[in-house]
C-alpha cells in the first residue's frame, strides 16, 4: 500500500515585499527534497505556480506530490 503527501513549497514573504518578487531557492528546495527522501519520500509529480500575495506582491511556490510505501 503507497502513502501520498502533497506539499506546497514557497519562499517567505520578505523578499516578494522587498524585491517585488520572490524567486525559489534551489539548494533550500533540494534541501526539503532530500529531508523528504531520507524518510522514504519519492516526487510522482511537480507543478510550479506563482502565487499573488496581498494583491500587489507575487511570489513562486512548487506544488509536489510524492509517494512511499506504508
Amino acid at each position: 500500500m503507497k502513502e501520498y503527501k502533497v506539499v506546497i513549497y514557497q519562499e517567505g514573504m520578505l523578499g516578494s515585499l522587498l524585491l517585488g518578487k520572490s524567486k525559489v531557492d534551489p539548494e533550500r528546495f533540494s534541501e526539503m527534497l532530500n529531508n523528504n527522501a531520507v524518510d522514504g519520500w519519492r516526487v510522482v509529480t511537480m507543478e510550479k505556480d506563482i502565487r499573488r500575495m496581498l494583491l500587489l506582491w507575487s511570489r513562486e511556490a512548487y506544488l509536489v506530490v510524492m509517494e512511499r510505501e506504508r
